[in-house]
């Protein structure tokens, strides 16, 4: 699913590229075609899990926002980010990877 990270990401920035920071409205098609990305990836998913493998998604989502923030918008995420990225990520990794009863 990490591909659905950068295409999540990426689709709503062209929406607020356009809507908030001034950009053309041409923005708004690599947007849709992003977001419409993510949507078929999240399909891939095997069902029998889904939502376990949504909810880890969020920690990954939140690290990758952060490495967005620096890579795309030159903003260095602080330590408070990097601990929060931190959590969720460990929070991600139990529910991927924690003892389930059979």
């Amino acid at each position: 699913m990490r591909g659905s990270v950068w295409a999540e990401i990426a689709g709503c920035f062209a929406f607020c590229a356009h809507f908030r920071l001034g950009q053309p409205a041409w923005w708004l098609i690599p947007g849709l075609a992003s977001l419409a990305a993510f949507a078929w990836v999240l399909t891939l998913v095997n069902i029998a899990a889904a939502g376990r493998a949504y909810a880890a998604y969020g920690g990954v989502y939140v690290a990758a926002s952060l490495g967005w923030l620096w890579m795309v918008e030159g903003r260095q995420p602080d330590r408070w980010d990097l601990l929060g990225a931190g959590i969720c990520l460990v929070g991600a990794g139990l529910i991927l990877l924690g003892p389930r009863a059979s």
